[in-house]
């Protein structure tokens, strides 16, 4: 038996200005996640103003350096290893699936599609791989640092243009999403995420998880612990805390109902996995989100 310790993965929650359609984030602000393992509540594009180091996704080391562009899902854990004060990362965070409800509004299933190929798998390109990508990026990072005339619906155009280019890319690279599920590890345990991405509200088995992956209990708490560094227990209170913080921030639902409708029949219970995971309690939560937004 190894008596190796497995590092603990970071939850880093990031929320969007109100108004606005994404955050940037830049510089100094990134310094607490350098060399962490972590993964986010909202979809992360990087790109590597200068620099070089590695990025570290399911065990496996990418060599990044000046103009890398990554995009990552949410809750991909992920890691960036480098000389920290020599580096420089720009960062986008969206939440690919509210911006193309608005893009799309009568036309569910075609966001859909574009959705499942967005939130694939992670990709990466170096330096010239992907021009039109790069650009895309750039100039939306631009624009957020400088703002123009019609900022907002120049910035509208960008998103939809560099959402439309990233699923394409995911369906030349990946094939369909049941392509990529056949082919890729953690493939094995995409039906236990779907289910819990659609029923994170109700009292979840372990059991039921691993029939929907045509795997033994016992097999798919391996698995899935190798493949998400969690186990499945926390990874569902994950996706509740973050549905919570959505409902705090859209909503005036008591605490009482917030937990219930995410799945924590005691709130009492509600108010621990929400410390653990966010770092602070719902009622601070709730109330720095709504001074940020007056």
């Amino acid at each position: 038996m190894s008596g190796k310790k497995k590092q603990e993965v970071e939850f880093q929650y990031y929320e969007i200005p109100h108004g606005e359609r994404l955050l940037a984030v830049s510089g100094k602000e990134l310094e607490q996640i350098h060399g962490r393992q972590h993964f986010h509540n909202l979809m992360e594009i990087g790109y590597c103003a200068a620099g070089s180091g590695e990025i570290v996704f399911h065990g496996m080391k990418v060599p990044y350096k000046t103009g890398m562009i990554t995009v990552i899902p949410q809750n991909v854990p992920h890691s960036l290893f480098g000389f920290f004060d020599k580096n420089q990362w720009e960062y986008l965070f969206l939440n690919p699936e509210e911006l193309l409800k608005e893009f799309y509004p009568d036309n569910s299933m075609f966001a859909k599609r574009i959705l499942d190929h967005v939130n694939l798998k992670e990709q990466y390109f170096a330096a010239g791989e992907h021009n039109s990508l790069a650009a895309l990026v750039c100039m939306i990072i631009e624009e957020l640092k400088n703002r123009g005339n019609y900022s907002g619906e120049y910035v509208r155009g960008l998103l939809l243009t560099m959402l439309i280019t990233i699923a394409r890319r995911g369906m030349e690279v990946l094939g369909t999403a049941e392509d990529y599920k056949q082919q890729s590890g953690i493939g094995q345990i995409t039906g236990a995420l779907e289910y819990i991405d659609k029923n994170y509200m109700e009292n979840i088995k372990m059991g039921l998880l691993a029939a929907e992956c045509n795997l033994s209990e016992t097999h798919f708490r391996r698995l899935f612990a190798e493949y998400m560094n969690m186990t499945p227990s926390s990874y569902i209170n994950l996706v509740r805390v973050q549905r919570a913080c959505g409902l705090m921030q859209k909503t005036r639902y008591s605490m009482e109902e917030i937990a219930e409708r995410v799945g924590y029949p005691a709130v009492s219970t509600f108010n621990r996995n929400f410390r653990k995971i966010i770092g602070t309690s719902p009622y601070q939560f709730k109330k720095c989100s709504e001074n940020c937004q007056m």
